[in-house]
This record gives structure tokens, C-alpha cells and sequence, in this order.
């Protein structure tokens, strides 16, 4: 038994798992680094993704931050894109309410590209297993039947329709042979309209023209129930 006992740990004992000192310094230093970086993700996520549903307390938020509210709502916007808790147009009806249409829009889509060029490049770096944790089966399983030479006009009406999964086919569009640019310019400009409709709502309200904004945003949720409703038909024009 002593025998035995001595030889498991002189084979435990040639096993390192860093080959100097120096290499277990940096890693040491580097799983600080990432603990840190996680714990402040984790307490910025559990603050602030809650108050993403509910424009009321964004905007209060947004106001709070004075001069600087407009970058507060292009980061949120952004993150929201790669975490995905909520559709960004509660942000845009507040961004209209805030900033006007015009104005409203243009940080909205600033964040907008942002969060897109994350996703996407997110997607081409680490590949399908990563996206599969993400993006539901069906989507993907969808897109998969693309043809290839439709692509660009696939993702771009998918874009363009209010109501479908758009920050999920960020990921999915980063799996496609389409270079990133081209992926980063459809995103924005297919999402453009839909955005500034969804403002002119926040601005007609921010006004006190409810009849005009709830027509609107009646508008809107019509053509968003309609592209659902008939999602897979418009994506079977597209499969090879």
C-alpha cells in the first residue's frame, strides 16, 4: 500500500498545470481581470436590463443623465442588440419622446449598427456552436435552406419587416459568406424605416397627440402581426 501510495504521487507530482511561475502569474492575473469583468457585467445587466420594458422608467433614466442622455440611449441600444432582452423599439418610442423623430432616430440607429456589428462579428468569430446557444433552432434550420445567391435580399426584407426576430438574424447573418460590411449596411438600412415610424409614435405622444401616435403605433403592430403571421412564406420565396 505504501508503495502503491508513493508511486500516484510521484505521477501527480511530475503533472503541472503551468509550465513557470511566470505562466501562472499571467494567468492568475488574467482570471482576475475576467472575474471582474463578469461581476461588473452581471450587476450592470441584473440594474439595468429590468427597467429595458418599461419606457416609463427609461425615460427617467435617460432625462436623468442630462447632456449625456443621448449616448446613454445609443449604448443601451446597442447592448440590448447582442443580449437581446427586448425588442429596441420600447427604446425608440422613448428616444421620439425625448429627441424628436428625427433626432430620435438617428441615435437609435447609431446604436443599432453598433450592437449589429457586435452580433455579427460575435457570430463570425466563434461560429455555429455559439450561435446555436443564442438564436432558437427553427431560425436557423430556416435559413439554412437560403439559397445562397439571395442572401443579401433575404436578410434585407427580414430586416425591413417590423415584428420579426431581427437581432437574431444578426447572428445568423454573421454565419453567412457576406462580408461584414455588407451585412452592417442591409441591417441598418432595412431597419431604418421601421425605426422612424416607431419614433414618430414616441414623438406624437411626447406632443400629446395620442390619437395620432396610437394610429400609428395601430399601424405599425398591424404590418408586425401580418410579417409574422406569414414569415415562413416569405422566407420559403427565398430557399433554394
Amino acid at each position: 500500500m505504501d508503495l502503491g501510495f508513493e508511486r500516484v504521487r510521484a505521477l501527480v507530482g511530475d503533472v503541472r498545470l503551468f509550465r513557470s511561475s511566470r505562466t501562472r502569474r499571467r494567468f492568475l492575473i488574467h482570471a482576475a481581470v475576467l472575474l471582474v469583468v463578469v461581476a461588473v457585467a452581471v450587476l450592470f445587466i441584473r440594474r439595468y436590463v429590468p427597467i429595458l420594458t418599461d419606457a416609463m422608467a427609461l425615460r427617467t433614466v435617460i432625462q436623468g443623465f442630462g447632456a449625456l442622455g443621448p449616448l446613454v440611449l445609443v449604448l443601451l441600444q446597442a447592448i440590448q442588440v447582442v443580449v437581446a432582452p427586448v425588442p429596441g423599439q420600447v427604446l425608440a418610442i422613448v428616444a421620439g419622446f425625448l429627441y424628436g423623430a428625427w433626432w430620435g432616430t438617428l441615435y437609435n440607429m447609431i446604436g443599432i449598427t453598433l450592437g449589429s456589428t457586435v452580433a455579427f462579428w460575435f457570430s463570425r468569430r466563434y461560429g455555429r456552436p455559439y450561435v446555436e446557444r443564442i438564436v432558437h433552432p427553427d431560425i436557423l434550420d430556416r435559413f439554412d435552406g437560403v439559397d445562397d445567391d439571395r442572401t443579401r435580399a433575404a436578410l434585407f426584407v427580414f430586416f425591413l419587416l417590423p415584428g420579426l426576430p431581427d437581432d437574431a438574424l444578426c447572428f445568423v447573418g454573421g454565419l453567412t459568406r457576406l462580408p461584414l460590411w455588407q451585412l452592417v449596411v442591409i441591417a441598418a438600412v432595412g431597419r431604418a424605416p421601421a425605426f422612424f415610424l416607431v419614433n414618430v409614435v414616441g414623438e406624437y405622444l411626447g406632443a400629446g397627440r395620442f390619437a395620432a401616435g396610437l394610429a400609428l403605433a395601430a399601424l405599425v403592430v398591424a404590418i408586425s402581426v401580418l410579417a409574422y403571421r406569414y414569415h415562413q412564406e416569405i422566407l420559403a420565396y427565398f430557399e433554394a
